[in-house]
């Protein structure tokens, strides 16, 4: 069996529904409305570090606090609402970075309909084009001038050269479309094609053992390296092969 073959395999395997209950993407499959798929999935993505346990049950705690309803919330909550969410941290994620991406939400969703709009500012058609648009969303949404400068941090730009793992794996929730039910295929102008794989630990490590990645460190040019690897196998998806990789991983200690 060759590597495509073997990873085709994998991807059926583990691209299933029955991934969805142990994973972050749980969190925004909790809900039907596209606005809060979007707000809940982009918190369970940006939380998403440490166990997938604890993550998931960070995500509820924080929806809870707004009422399990988030697009409602950030458009109608008040002053007095938002006190609560000073008890919330995640790891070095804190009350002060919580209310910023609230504010952020408040902001944005009064004006527009999706947070695809953030996301494709600069958008055009080919591959070589999240670099731009990853760049631009980072730029967007520290706009306000009430944004603290420590919240940038949980927000990776291609710019710092991070490999921004989270934010692409939040852009294949929303734009990868398939009838297996775990992404959700939420936006069109973002093809599959132009999806970075999200090279988590786990991903990296594997695509490593494979020989899908060459460079010593994990950076922006390493996930480039890997998405560019697995273009070879699957020209218009090649992130499906992040469930192969990361399943590998995590279930199979490959």
């Amino acid at each position: 069996m060759d590597l495509k073959d073997f990873l085709d395999q994998k991807v059926s395997e583990y691209n299933t529904s029955a991934f969805i209950e142990l994973d972050p993407v749980s969190i925004p499959h909790r809900f039907s409305k596209k606005q809060d798929i979007e707000i809940a999935g982009f918190f369970a993505a940006i939380l998403a570090w440490g166990q997938r346990k604890t993550i998931i049950n960070k995500c509820g705690d924080l929806l809870a606090m707004m009422d399990n309803s988030p697009h409602d919330f950030v458009l109608n909550h008040s002053e007095e609402d938002l006190k609560v969410f000073l008890n919330f941290k995640h790891r070095t994620f804190n009350d002060i970075d919580t209310l910023y991406f609230i504010h952020f939400f408040s902001w944005f969703y009064k004006e527009n309909d999706s947070l695809e709009k953030a996301f494709t500012i600069g958008w055009k058609p080919g591959i070589d084009v999240m670099e731009v648009l990853l760049k631009n969303f980072h730029q967007f949404f520290f706009q306000l001038p009430e944004a603290p400068n420590r919240t940038k941090k949980h927000i990776a730009t291609p710019e710092r050269n991070s490999a921004c793992k989270r934010l692409n794996m939040f852009l294949r929730w929303m734009v990868r479309s398939d009838s297996k039910g775990v992404d959700f295929g939420l936006w069109q102008k973002i093809k599959p094609y132009q999806l970075i794989c999200p090279c988590d630990l786990h991903v990296d490590r594997v695509g490593r053992k494979l020989g899908l990645i060459s460079r010593k460190q994990t950076d922006w040019q390493t996930a480039q390296e890997l998405t560019g690897r697995l273009r070879q196998f699957d020209p218009m998806d090649p992130v499906k092969y992040d469930f192969a990789l990361f399943g590998l991983g995590i279930e199979e200690k490959f």
